[in-house]
C-alpha cells in the first residue's frame, strides 16, 4: 500500500483568505497544529515583511519537530536568499518555486512568453538549490496549460535541481479525470515525488484527489480550513473509508483531526486566547509575596520583553496595587505593564477624530494627530469604529502594526463609566502595550494605540 504524503497548506489559504492578517500566535497554533497531526511537510505564506516575517517563521521553524517546513521564494535571486534566511534552522527545510505555466497567468501576471518563463524556472530552482538541497517546482495553474510546455517546464526544473513537481488546479474548473490525465503525463515522465493540488471549486477535491492517487500522485496538498481547497479532515475521512480499496494510505491521526482542527479554527477565530507556555495567561495570578522572578516569568509568558529597569517599575506597581487587593490576575498585570513598562516621549499626540457607524455599511473615521508640530490626518474604512480609527491611524503612518492584543475593562460604573482600554502591538516580534482611558470608548482606544505607537518610535529612534 502506497503511502501517500500530506503537505498542510493552511497557513498560505487563510493568509490569502482573511482580510486581517493573522496574529503571530495564530500562526504559530496553525502550524503546531497541523505537526501533531502528522502533516509531512507545512507550507508558510511568502515573505512580505522581511523583519517581521523572518522572525516569526524563525519562531515556527524551531517549533516545528516531525513535519518538512516549505515556503516559497518569490521571483528574484535576492527573494530567494530572503526565503531561504527565514527556515534555514528548521529540521527539515524546503524552498518552493512558484511560478505559473499557463499562457493567461504568464503574459498577464508576469507579462513574460513562454520562453523566458522556462529560462526562469531553471533560474531559480538552480538558485534556491544553491541554498537547500530540497527543492520543489510548484506548476501554478497547469490544468489550464499546454501539456507539453509543462512537460518542458518540469523537465527545466528537474535538470536544474528540483527535488519534487507540484501540479496546482488553480482555476478549479477541471474534472477528475482531467486532473488525472495530467498527473499521469507527469509522472510517467519524471523520477521525483509528484504532489498534486486540487481544488473542491466545483465540489470534486476528494474525487479528483482520489483520481490523481490512481495516475500515480504522491502526494496532496490541504488545508484545515478555507473555502476551496481540499479539506484535511475530509481527504482523512475518504481515505480511511476507501484507502484500501485505491492502496493508499496517509499518516495523519484521523481520530484526532477534527476535534484538533475545531480547537484551532477557535483559537484563530478570537474565540478562545490562551498563552502556549508553562504559565499560561489563565493562570497568571500574583499575591502579595510574588518576586521579581514571578513578574519576570509572567511577562515572559505573555510575550513581553522587558528590560531589568522595566521589569522593576512594574513589580513596583504591582506591590502597591497588592496592597490593596488580595489577587492580581493577567488583565491587571497587563494594564499595569501598559502603564509601567517601556515609557516613552510622546513623539505622536492624539488631536481629534470623527466617525460613522451603522449595522448597514462599514463605519468610517478620520484621526487627527500631532507630530513635531505638524498636523496629519488619516481616513479610512473599516468593520466598526475602532477599526476603522486603527486603520486611518496607519493612513496617518503610512505603516501597519500587527495588533496582537485588544481589551476594554470599565473603570467606573454608570452610564457615564470610565473605560480603560489595552492595545498591544507587534513590530518586528516584539510586543509593545499601550493603554488610554476615557469616557469614550473609541477615544480610549486611539489614545492606547498612539500610547503603544509612541513606544515603537522611541525604541526604533
Amino acid at each position: 500500500m502506497r503511502k501517500i504524503e500530506i503537505a498542510d497548506v493552511t497557513l498560505k489559504t487563510l493568509s490569502n483568505e482573511r482580510e486581517v492578517s493573522l496574529l503571530f500566535r495564530e500562526k504559530s497554533a496553525i502550524a503546531n497544529t497541523a505537526d501533531m497531526l502528522g502533516a509531512n511537510v507545512i507550507e508558510l505564506p511568502p515573505v512580505k515583511n522581511h523583519r517581521e516575517d523572518a522572525i516569526i517563521y524563525k519562531t515556527i521553524a524551531q517549533n516545528v519537530k516531525n513535519a518538512i517546513l516549505a515556503i516559497p521564494v518569490g521571483f528574484t535571486a535576492e527573494s530567494v536568499a530572503i526565503a531561504w534566511d527565514s527556515i534555514k534552522h528548521a529540521n527539515k527545510p524546503r524552498l518552493q518555486v512558484e511560478l505559473p505555466v499557463s499562457t493567461i497567468q504568464m503574459e498577464y501576471t508576469y507579462h513574460v512568453k513562454q520562453e523566458k518563463m522556462l529560462a526562469k524556472i531553471g533560474e531559480l530552482v538552480k538558485e534556491a538549490k544553491s541554498f537547500c538541497n530540497d527543492v520543489e517546482f510548484s506548476a501554478v495553474d497547469a490544468t489550464r496549460a499546454d501539456d507539453d510546455f509543462i512537460l518542458s517546464a518540469v523537465k527545466i526544473a528537474i535538470d536544474n535541481g528540483a527535488t519534487l513537481i507540484n501540479l496546482c488546479d488553480t482555476a478549479g474548473v477541471s474534472t477528475p479525470e482531467e486532473i488525472a490525465s495530467l498527473v499521469g503525463k507527469v509522472a510517467n515522465v519524471v523520477s521525483v515525488p509528484v504532489y498534486v493540488q486540487v481544488s473542491n471549486r466545483i465540489n470534486m477535491a476528494v474525487a479528483s484527489a482520489f483520481a490523481s492517487i490512481n495516475s500515480g500522485a504522491s502526494g496532496l496538498k490541504c488545508a484545515m480550513a478555507g473555502k476551496e481547497g481540499l479539506l484535511a479532515g475530509e481527504i482523512s475521512d475518504a481515505i480511511s473509508v476507501c484507502g484500501d480499496r485505491i492502496g493508499a494510505k496517509i499518516e495523519l491521526q484521523g481520530t484526532k483531526i477534527h476535534a484538533s482542527i475545531s480547537d484551532m479554527l477557535s483559537k484563530i477565530n478570537h474565540k478562545e486566547y490562551e498563552i502556549s507556555s508553562a504559565s499560561e495567561a489563565s493562570k497568571i495570578l500574583f499575591e502579595d509575596e510574588s518576586t521579581l522572578a514571578d513578574v519576570t516569568s509572567a511577562a515572559i509568558a505573555l510575550g513581553y520583553d522587558l528590560s531589568e529597569s522595566d521589569l522593576g517599575n512594574v513589580y513596583k506597581a504591582l506591590k502597591i496595587v497588592c496592597e490593596k487587593k488580595t489577587t492580581v490576575g493577567a488583565k491587571e498585570f497587563e494594564a499595569l505593564i501598559a502603564s509601567n513598562a517601556m515609557q516613552a516621549p510622546s513623539t505622536y499626540h492624539f488631536e481629534s477624530y470623527t466617525t460613522t457607524s451603522s449595522n448597514v455599511s462599514k463605519s468610517m473615521s478620520q484621526v487627527t494627530l500631532k507630530v513635531n508640530g505638524e498636523i496629519i490626518c488619516g481616513v479610512s474604512a473599516g468593520n466598526g469604529p475602532i477599526d476603522s480609527a486603527f486603520r486611518a491611524i496607519e493612513q496617518c503612518l503610512g505603516h501597519h502594526y500587527e495588533l496582537d492584543d485588544f481589551q476594554v475593562q470599565s473603570v467606573t460604573e454608570g452610564k457615564e463609566a470610565l473605560g480603560s482600554v489595552l492595545v498591544r502591538l507587534r513590530n518586528g516580534g516584539k510586543l509593545y502595550s499601550g493603554n488610554g482611558t476615557s469616557t469614550d470608548i473609541v477615544a480610549a482606544s486611539i489614545r492606547a494605540y498612539v500610547n503603544a505607537l509612541n513606544k515603537i518610535v522611541a525604541e526604533e529612534a
